[in-house]
């Protein structure tokens, strides 16, 4: 009997597997291309060192956004903006210093937080501390005491020394344990039979709180608020993102700046010990109001036989305004421009069409790729599907950094994992092959799975992505691994290929139930950890 059920087992499985058979000579030609002839690191040089930081809808955005549109053209594919909104106002600082004056000079590492006013001129003040504001009795102590001060909020932070790289490659035991099926009953916790989950909580109270601090703020006019780079920061990175608001109704933050710790530190210790501490900032911002709509920037390769049907690949275009956005996410553009140019070079033959899509608003809460996939495929709120959601075969998107490829997240769609396995046989020797079954976060494939399309993200190697790039001032070319980028570009290439040309279209998952969005379950989703 057990004879007989692993017989119908294997047999079932049988034509999942025999179906994949990867035209190895067509690899080779794309591995060629990519490895001999990249262009990869030229799409790097002009969407960090040229148009530099792109935070959605400032002018270094939209500057990208066209640069992309132009050099798709030239190589001969179609390419065009697609408008969604309203995203809200643009912004960008265009002007920054930053010194200690007393007890002795000393220049400041940091810069202003998005959305955030500017100084009007250099200003200059001793500063003053402030616990940080977290709810109302916060606000109600330091009301009256902030206008014409320049404000350190919060505690200074301890550092500490580690011994650990900064960068790594994932290692064989931690692939492994990716390959390990998450448990189920990790999530739910303990609750007495027959007993409601646990509504989620504390979402929209912490959202309005927000909401009135910027508007406390506001009101109190400080001349700067210092904050101290959070988390990771230290050794002259400093982490930051916005303290402001994009939208046209809410009121302007003032000045708001992220230093290094150990400015920060230094600053805080002078003040402690009474000692006399002058500071001076000069910020030039510039808010843009005049296009609150933002747009993704879309490319296509025609197919043959199957044109109606669509192989879609994207990566987001967008990023903080710390650094130049090279890891997080110029690095995925870039590639995905690269497997554009190669397919396109090499005019392979494809049965279905490639669309390329570079996303904006992914830092936002993935907003770009949650706004095409609404329009193009189907709404999650209400799970209605319009007639484009039959003719996705699949989506695939690159947003963990610079690292090689190493496998990919199957997202919870079992029936992909021959299918992968197949693709990533002519790459073992590059390290990758991994499938984990687990579903990953913060990329813009959560879109297009969660209206029931087959939407995957590549396991990547950390590199220093979680400790030294990932939104930080260190987001620069200069921490890109370039062989990394030429090995993702080929294989990215390659599952294009075989989708394009594969008999039938990617398996998919049952359609997930409706979830309309509310500020409690992620009508705005938490900026990207991508």
């Amino acid at each position: 009997m057990f004879f007989i059920v692993c017989l119908a087992v294997l047999m079932a499985i049988a034509p999942v597997r025999a179906q994949e058979h990867p035209d190895l000579a067509v690899i080779h030609q794309i591995k060629q291309e990519a490895f001999e002839n990249s262009k990869v690191m030229d799409n790097m040089f002009y969407l960090t060192d040229v148009n530099g930081p792109r935070l959605t809808n400032s002018p270094a955005f939209f500057e990208a956004a066209d640069w992309v549109v132009k050099r798709l053209g030239e190589w001969g594919i179609p390419a065009h903006l697609e408008k969604w909104g309203p995203f809200g106002r643009g912004w960008a600082y265009t002007h920054f210093s930053a010194s200690l004056l007393a007890p002795q000079y000393a220049p400041l590492i940091g810069y202003p937080q998005a959305w955030t006013a500017g100084t009007n001129g250099a200003v200059s003040g001793e500063p003053m501390i402030i616990e940080r504001l977290e709810n109302d009795a916060d606000l109600d102590k330091y009301r009256g005491k902030f206008k014409g001060r320049i404000v350190l909020v919060g505690e200074p932070r301890e550092l500490k020394l580690s011994l650990d790289p900064m960068g790594r490659r994932y290692t064989d035991a931690e692939l492994a344990d990716l390959t390990v099926a998450p448990d189920p009953g990790a999530n739910f916790g303990f609750r007495r039979p027959g007993a409601p989950a646990r509504p989620p909580g504390g979402g929209e109270a912490a959202r309005q709180f927000q909401i009135k601090l910027r508007k406390y703020m506001a009101d109190e006019q400080p001349l700067v608020v210092v904050q101290a780079g959070p988390g990771r920061s230290e050794d002259g990175t400093v982490f930051g993102g916005a303290a402001g608001s994009r939208e046209l109704k809410d009121p302007i933050a003032p000045p708001t700046v992220v230093l290094t710790p150990e400015n920060y530190n230094r600053i805080f210790r002078l003040i402690e010990s009474k000692t006399t501490v002058k500071l001076e900032f000069d910020i030039q911002t510039r808010f843009y109001d005049d296009r609150t709509d933002s747009v993704n920037v879309i490319g296509e390769i025609e197919g043959g036989r199957k044109k109606d049907e669509i192989v879609m690949i994207g990566a987001h275009l967008d990023s903080w305004q710390g650094g130049t956005g090279a890891t997080d996410n110029a690095a995925g553009s870039s590639v995905m421009l690269e497997v554009m140019r190669i397919l396109k070079t090499l005019n392979l033959k494809m049965d279905r069409t490639v669309r390329l899509a570079l996303w904006s608003g992914e830092e936002e809460g993935l907003l770009g790729s949650r706004a095409y996939v609404k329009e193009h495929f189907g709404d999650p709120d209400t799970m209605k599907l319009g007639p484009e959601h039959a003719k996705l075969a699949g989506y695939f998107n690159v947003d963990n950094g610079t690292g090689r490829i190493r496998g990919v997240y199957l997202q919870g769609n079992e029936m992909m994992r021959p299918i992968f396995e197949s693709w990533f046989a002519p790459f073992k020797d590059l390290g990758a092959g991994t499938s984990s079954i687990r579903n990953t976060g913060g990329t813009d494939h959560l879109s297009f799975d969660g209206v029931g399309l087959p939407g995957f993200q590549f396991i990547q190697d950390p590199i220093e992505y979680n400790t030294l790039t990932h939104h930080s001032n260190m987001d620069v070319y200069d921490h890109v691994e370039r062989g990394d980028l030429m090995q993702i570009s080929a294989i990215v290439a390659s599952f294009v290929y075989n989708t394009a040309n594969r008999d039938e279209m990617l398996p998919r998952k049952p359609l997930p139930k409706p979830r309309p969005r509310t500020p409690e379950n992620g009508a705005a989703a938490p900026a990207s950890g991508n």
